[in-house]
């Protein structure tokens, strides 16, 4: 977005990138020493000249985005959620039951099953405590 704000559509992309202070190719703009390629050559004493950089505040903004930290989410997909609350309204804690459920579509061992179940435990604890609490009343009410 930042680019985008500073970007003039009267002149080319190298033009624009330069202005930013943004390289056009990063091969010119982080050249590899001849040495390291093997090659000795003898330099000329000439460096090419060094381009004006008019909209320096891009690349600060672009490098304060940058540093700012990464938002984590811990949220689950809903057909995940839907799927572990199916198996346990269902099977309670019979994992071996479950895997010939058929709605166990990725046809899950056991053990993945009871992998996931621990996942829904974990991202929302509070919420499987009011579920599982929720089915006991259902499970007296039926015997």
């Amino acid at each position: 977005s930042h680019i985008r704000h500073a970007w003039d559509p009267h002149k080319s992309v190298a033009q624009n990138l330069a202005e930013m202070g943004l390289a056009e190719d990063p091969n010119k703009a982080v050249p590899i020493p001849k040495k390291l390629l093997g090659m000795e050559v003898e330099s000329d004493g000439q460096q090419p000249g060094k381009k004006i950089v008019r909209k320096p505040y891009v690349v600060n903004e672009m490098e304060l985005e940058a540093s700012l930290p990464e938002k984590k989410s811990n949220t689950l997909s809903r057909d995940l959620i839907d799927y572990v609350r199916y198996m346990i309204q269902n099977h309670g804690e019979n994992y071996k039951e479950m895997a010939r459920d058929e709605k166990n579509y990725y046809q899950d061992t056991p053990k993945q099953i009871k992998r996931k179940i621990n996942v829904y435990k974990n991202f929302y604890p509070e919420e499987y405590k009011n579920f599982v609490a929720s089915l006991k009343p259902e499970k007296m009410e039926v015997q």
